[in-house]
């Protein structure tokens, strides 16, 4: 097909026939593929801003807390199905972004703060997505941590940082899971924009990782089509009527740009048309499909659902008679998503007040108790207050839910602190001088602080933004008919103050300095003892587990792998489900590392008083560091240590293993060896410039 293209033809495969779809050669019968927003639903547009009814499934934070594969694997595949069901053959999906502060507006969209779990999670999303056929878009290449600035911020970033944290999850998905599409981000990386980088969009990820797919730009982040095309990206969306295709053809006739490239790219381009286009024929979902699609996304949200804190008060219990005090407009009004381009149209959606209302009836009364969501969120309504204070004295217990406006997060732009609004601020602590038991729901895409009210309530609920799904989903947690599945994919700080990158966020002059580097998330505060109010991995469950015979066997000198193996049980009366997290405290190292780092994890659902044997294997990259003066993985011999635990500061078992280098491998050079050589180059560089 390639050879039978006129140099326009190949040129114009190369940007969008509009906002959606790419261009068709029809000359040729090369058809058009039509490409959607996601990643947490299908928004189909036929016309701007207004797109078919699709499930809208947890967000992906939510998701991330989950932190199980199969469940991911299996929301992609019915997304996937969706998506073909409604012609579109390319999801823009999964985005994998590291959460590096809890400000980014668009936090929602991401999985996690953590490279391992981004990376395990984004793998399972792009294998279920391309199960049904259609393509998944492994998003934003990369540092895009920030919505402020981010189409002309530059993320400086040194290399080792970006290899260990920022490039590692997508480095796991495309080499794993082998996505149709790589998504450029907005911003510049090191002064060079994302959709032009041929270091990261050439020597990274075709090079050294392999990529064979197509790489696609953010929409309209192209400033220069030709040198873009240069650097390794192949699709431009969503075009600009031709244009750029123009300065294609001229910049080949002038000799400023190979013939060769247009024709690998246009080649990408035919490869991925080829590849989605049976996706969408003949698909049609019936009502039992998408009735299985809906009950998914409840098991989803309640697997999502994090429960932080609890005194014993949850569950409730249904059969108990107890009155119900349910507060808070998000209760009656729920925000299941957040703002931007993965706004899903859905299919319909409950309340948490709907669902507490079909299984307790009149047991339940509900107020609104703070203003709605887009009035002046610093006004406190008294008579709103007051109201909340006598129903909730007048009840067994109250179950508040609380969380951040829609305008708050949202693609676009950052949030301005980790607040909750003062109306809902002042509610939570007038309400929990009540001596009622206070059972807070917390509805939003990413951490928030947990004021002086926290250490007053019974029980703290993270529901996140939970999809269509979340009030049903949401009743069964709290009703006890679903156990709380979701651990923390990202820490919960006491302060914003504490934050990794407070001090250097968001940057200045165009520059936003990576100055923690690799101590992002956990790895920063557990690196500096620093006290959080939850840690990352944390969540607890209505039953317990206890972990047993540890078992880590020595490090495989060529591979450097390691097998771990231990033994959970369900020592509780409930059945549930728990999080083994393996994290390993490395060995000394010419280089800072952070005191552990999550490498790998499993999730088991257990019966009461059930056992079982859980193995998992840590390879060479879990004991290594990323060497920039070889510009490889590196391990450094010695005594490292294997911790099994329920969170990055739960920590139940561990076991010393001994690092070993690979046969004829050199030790990396430490700052003893490395000084003479530097003075040397000092000396020479110093005469050099004497006799100039």
């Amino acid at each position: 097909m390639l050879a039978s293209l006129t140099l326009e033809e190949k040129a114009s495969l190369l940007s969008g026939l509009d906002r959606w779809r790419t261009k068709p050669v029809e000359r040729a019968g090369v058809p058009s593929v039509w490409l959607s927003d996601g990643p947490h639903g299908v928004r189909r547009e036929t016309e701007p801003d207004v797109s078919l009814p699709a499930t809208a499934f947890p967000t992906s934070s939510a998701l991330g807390a989950t932190w199980d594969p199969e469940l991911v694997e299996q929301v992609a595949a019915a997304i996937g199905r969706e998506a073909a069901a409604q012609g579109v053959h390319v999801m823009l999906g999964p985005g994998i972004n590291i959460k590096r502060t809890p400000l980014c507006g668009r936090n929602f969209e991401y999985l996690a703060e953590d490279p391992v779990l981004s990376g395990v999670l984004g793998a399972a999303y792009v294998r279920g997505m391309q199960s049904t056929g259609v393509g998944a878009t492994v998003k934003h290449l990369a540092a895009n941590n920030q919505e402020n600035g981010r189409h002309w911020m530059s993320s400086e970033v040194d290399e080792r940082t970006l290899r260990e944290v920022y490039l590692a999850a997508f480095e796991r998905v495309v080499t794993t899971a082998a996505p149709r599409l790589v998504m450029s981000s907005y911003n510049r990386v090191n002064g060079v924009h994302s959709s032009q980088n041929p270091w990261l969009l050439t020597h990274v990820l075709r090079d050294e990782w392999g990529f064979q797919g197509a790489v696609v730009s953010d929409w309209i982040s192209v400033h220069d089509r030709v040198a873009a095309l240069r650097a390794g990206l192949d699709l431009e969306m969503p075009g600009v009527d031709g244009v750029t295709d123009a300065e294609v053809v001229v910049a080949v006739r002038a000799g400023e740009l190979d013939e060769a490239i247009v024709d690998r790219a246009a080649l990408r381009l035919l490869a991925l048309v080829d590849a989605v286009l049976p996706a969408v024929q003949g698909q049609v979902l019936d009502d039992s499909v998408l009735a299985d699609h809906r009950a998914l996304a409840r098991r989803a949200a309640a697997d999502a659902t994090v429960l932080l804190a609890n005194d014993g008060v949850l569950p409730l219990d249904p059969a108990a008679a107890q009155r119900i005090a349910l507060i808070g407009r998000f209760a009656d009004e729920p925000r299941i998503q957040g703002r931007g381009s993965a706004c899903v149209n859905p299919r319909g959606q409950s309340s948490i007040r709907e669902a507490l209302a079909a299984e307790l009836g009149d047991l339940v009364t509900y107020l609104p108790g703070y203003p709605a969501h887009d009035d002046d969120p610093a006004r406190i309504d008294e008579h709103l207050v007051d109201a909340a204070v006598g129903a909730v004295r007048g009840s067994d217990a109250a179950i508040v839910v609380v969380g951040l406006p829609d305008h708050v997060e949202s693609e676009g732009y950052d949030r301005t602190d980790l607040e909750l609004p003062a109306a809902q601020q002042v509610l939570l602590e007038v309400l929990a001088a009540t001596g009622t038991p206070l059972v807070v729901v917390l509805v939003s895409g990413s951490a928030v602080r947990l004021g002086e009210w926290h250490g007053a309530a019974s029980a703290v609920v993270q529901a996140w933004l939970a999809g269509q799904e979340a009030g049903p989903a949401l009743a069964d947690v709290l009703l006890g008919r679903a156990d709380p599945g979701g651990r923390l994919g990202e820490t919960f700080p006491l302060r914003l103050e504490d934050t990794p990158a407070h001090l250097s966020y968001p940057g200045e002059r165009g520059r936003a300095r990576y100055a923690e580097g690799v101590f992002v998330g956990h790895r920063w505060y557990d690196a500096r003892r620093m006290e959080v109010r939850h840690p990352f991995g944390h969540g607890l469950s209505y039953t317990t587990f206890d972990y047993t015979a540890l078992e880590v066997g020595a490090m495989d000198p060529e591979s450097g792998d390691v097998p771990v193996a231990l033994t959970v049980t369900n020592t509780g009366g409930r059945p549930g489900s728990d999080v083994v997290q393996v994290y390993v405290e490395p060995a000394a190292a010419p280089v800072a590392r952070p005191p552990r780092e999550l490498k790998a994890f499993r999730k088991v659902r257990l019966e009461a008083g059930e056992s079982r044997r859980v193995e998992l294997t840590l390879s060479h990259r879990d004991f290594a560091w990323y060497d920039v003066d070889s510009g490889s993985w590196a391990r450094s011999a010695g005594i490292a240590r294997v911790v099994v635990g329920r969170s990055s500061r739960d920590l139940r078992l561990g076991v010393d293993v001994e690092v070993v280098l690979p046969p004829g491998a050199a030790a990396p050079a430490t700052d003893a060896e490395l000084e003479p050589r530097a003075l040397a180059w000092s000396a020479g560089e110093s005469e050099r410039r004497r006799v100039r």
